[in-house]
């Protein structure tokens, strides 16, 4: 096994036993919850096909995905977001892959199962961590037809923020990296600029409401 992989597992063994952190949010849109399946449920205007990141609970987890769905439940009004989380092992398996095989499927899954439920709806994709890098292979998986229809990328903590989301137009892909942030960088150490992204939240809600034109 290369030496980076041994670090990428040292670097996770303190989270994969301790868990991610558990954030409680006030509001009663529900989108606070670890586990979002929106494409159960009616269309909506806009639907954000997530995906977390390693050993998050749920299947959008808690860290990056809630915080970011309440700032755009909230800016875009009552009744106009579905969220569905990408269900996948979320494991340190996965990034050793490059990222988890059978989640990459899924994502690009869910994108396509939207587009047809829902035609009208503003498909978003989006990922924390691990979860980011399935926002970047389920694009190289899917068709360009498919890719031109999603509405906005958007990634947090990504270790692939160098690479483009493959038929997304830059001005429609938004990555948040924070400075110190190793992920990032692609070293896959776990530090403390890592677990900071809900503060993101309110500019990654902005940034897709100006890229569907609400």
């Amino acid at each position: 096994m290369p030496s980076i992989s041994r670090a990428i597992l040292i670097a996770l063994l303190p989270f994969v036993t301790a868990g991610p952190v558990i954030r409680q949010f006030g509001s009663s849109s529900g989108f606070g919850s670890s586990t979002q399946n929106g494409l159960d449920g009616d269309c909506k205007a806009v639907t954000v096909i997530f995906a977390r990141g390693t050993t998050e609970t749920g299947n959008v987890g808690t860290s990056a995905g809630p915080p970011f769905f309440e700032a755009l439940a909230t800016k875009l009004g009552d009744g106009k977001l579905a969220v569905q989380g990408v269900e996948y092992a979320a494991d340190v398996a996965g990034i050793m892959q490059g990222g988890d095989k059978a989640g990459t499927e899924k994502m690009a899954s869910l994108v396509q199962q939207a587009m047809t439920k829902c035609p009208d709806t503003h498909v978003v994709v989006s990922g924390y961590s691990q979860g980011a890098m399935l926002v970047h292979n389920a694009a190289k998986s899917l068709s360009a037809d498919v890719t031109g229809k999603i509405a906005a990328s958007v990634t947090f903590g990504d270790p692939y923020q160098k690479q483009a989301v493959q038929g997304v137009s830059a001005d429609r892909t938004k990555v948040f990296c924070h400075s110190g942030d190793s992920v990032c960088l692609g070293t896959g150490i776990i530090t403390a600029a890592h677990l900071t992204y809900s503060q993101d939240a309110e500019a990654a809600a902005a940034f897709v409401v100006t890229a569907i034109g609400n």
